[in-house]
C-alpha cells in the first residue's frame, strides 16, 4: 500500500504532531491544576524531559501517545514497515532507560497513556493517578517510628499503667 500523500506533503502533515502541550496532556494538567495540585511541565533537566514534574510529592509523569510509544501491539504503517518498527523499538527502549536513570535518583514515576485518557475510562484514570499521587505524598511524610527504650538505652516494651485509684 502506498501513502495516500507525496512526501513533501507527508513530510508537512508528520511535522506538525506536537510534542508538548498535546491534548492528553492538556486534559491531565488541568485536572491536576483545578485539584489544586502545582507542578512544572517539560523539564529539561530530568532524563526524558517529564511532561508534569511534581517535586512536592516526588513525582514525575509522562503522558505517552499509544502509537509513538508502542502501548500496544497495535497498527503500523504498511509503508516503510520497518523504518516504523525500529523507531517504535527505539523509543521503547529510550523509555524505559530515563524510567530507570528517574527513580535511581528518587522519584516515583508514572506514565498515562493517550487510550488511558479516552472519555469512556478518563475520569477513572484520573482519580487514579490522584490517588497514587496522595498515597507517595503521606509514604514520603510517614514518620518512622523511634523504639521504646528505657534508661539504660535497653529496647523495651511499652505498657499500661497500673490500676490506680484516681480521684480518691
Amino acid at each position: 500500500m502506498t501513502d495516500i500523500w507525496d512526501k513533501t506533503k507527508r513530510s508537512a502533515v508528520m511535522a506538525r504532531i506536537k510534542s508538548r502541550d498535546t491534548r492528553p496532556e492538556m486534559i491531565v494538567r488541568r485536572y491536576l491544576f483545578a485539584h489544586g495540585y502545582r507542578y512544572r511541565k517539560n523539564v529539561k533537566g530530568l532524563p526524558g524531559t517529564p511532561d508534569i514534574v511534581m517535586r512536592k510529592y516526588g513525582i514525575v509523569i509522562f503522558i505517552h501517545g499509544c502509537f509513538w510509544h508502542g502501548h500496544t501491539d497495535g497498527h503500523l504503517p504498511k509503508s516503510n514497515h520497518e523504518f516504523w518498527k525500529s523507531k517504535i523499538e527505539r523509543n521503547k527502549a529510550r523509555d524505559e532507560r530515563d524510567k530507570h536513570q528517574l527513580q535511581a535518583m528518587g522519584w516515583r514515576v508514572m506514565t498515562i497513556w493517550e487510550c488511558q485518557l479516552k472519555p469512556a475510562v478518563r475520569e477513572q484514570t484520573l482519580r487514579e493517578m490522584e490517588y497514587l499521587i496522595n498515597h507517595t505524598y503521606l509514604q514520603r511524610l510517614k514518620p518512622r517510628q523511634p523504639k521504646p527504650y528505657d534508661l539504660t538505652g535497653q529496647p523495651t516494651a511499652l505498657a499500661a499503667e497500673d490500676e490506680a485509684d484516681y480521684g480518691k
